[in-house]
């Protein structure tokens, strides 16, 4: 198997909304992207995947060490030796790909959040990064963009810990705020009981709603700060907010059952709404 055909049978397997915003790029760019999204995906699986912390802070001091040799020339894993070739070309840094698996890091050290803004930092390491690198290699020609693409990614980010709260209690983990559980007087055992009566409550419906709330926030400044003469290039981009809004749709509709199941769209319904983003230009 081929470095190119490793990271494309890994963005396909993952089954993710970014795959079929994926396919409506130029070859070119699709490989670029392709290629980057394998290697969050092969980090943030040593997270999801290994059970022993320390076995997953071998793995991740692995990928740093992995990515500082692709940078001196010398890439020995499938993903890196496919996107080495394409990074210098679209502007993907090794800061980039070190912040990514420090965000993932992060994960294995942390499992609650005191407030928005120390979530706000995560966000920025695990999703507003993945952000700037998809902007960049999809085109751009304005700084703002940057920005567009750091908001978004974070809002995305946002509607993941929505949509994963009971798949996070499981593994011991609580993303959203402490200090915004204590505000809806929701206690952090509740949820990770996960179970209904104990999670589910008016006070835990009241949480959900302020949380969906600012991640359709944070979607509307993306979009407001996306430059005009940017739009066209990202597309791809706004096909994914497009899918990860409906999801927060989704989600909204089902009354924030969250705890004990994975809501998430068929691949069809993704796949419509990227089409329809790519023929409408919004």
């Amino acid at each position: 198997m081929t470095p190119e055909q490793y990271v494309q049978e890994k963005a396909a397997r993952s089954g993710s909304s970014f795959y079929y915003a994926f396919l409506f790029l130029p070859p070119p760019r699709r490989a670029a992207i392709t290629a980057f999204y394998a290697f969050c995906r092969e980090v943030d699986d040593v997270v999801d995947e290994v059970t022993d912390p320390g076995v997953a802070a071998a793995k991740l001091d692995w990928w740093r060490g992995e990515v500082d040799a692709a940078y001196r020339g010398q890439p020995t894993h499938p993903v890196t030796r496919a996107l080495m070739p394409l990074a210098p070309g679209y502007g993907i840094e090794q800061a980039h790909l070190m912040a990514v698996i420090d965000g993932c890091r992060i994960d294995l050290t942390q499992t609650r959040f005191l407030d928005y803004p120390a979530l706000e930092h995560y966000c920025h390491l695990v999703a507003g990064i993945v952000g700037e690198v998809a902007a960049n290699i999809f085109g751009r020609t304005e700084a703002t963009t940057v920005q567009y693409a750091h908001r978004l990614g974070r809002a995305m980010q946002l509607t993941n810990i929505i949509r994963d709260v009971g798949d996070d209690a499981r593994r011991g983990r609580v993303y959203l705020p402490l200090s915004e559980l204590q505000r809806f007087d929701v206690k952090a055992h509740e949820l990770l009981r996960r179970e209904s009566p104990w999670g589910y409550s008016e006070r835990f419906d009241a949480l959900m709603r302020f949380q969906a709330a600012r991640a359709r926030a944070t979607y509307d400044e993306a979009i407001a700060l996306l430059p005009e003469r940017d739009r066209e290039a990202q597309k791809p981009g706004l096909m994914m907010a497009n899918i990860y809004r409906a999801l927060l749709d989704e989600i909204e509709k089902a009354g924030f059952q969250v705890l004990h199941q994975r809501i998430s769209l068929t691949p069809l319904r993704k796949l419509w709404i990227a089409t329809r983003t790519h023929l409408r230009g919004r």
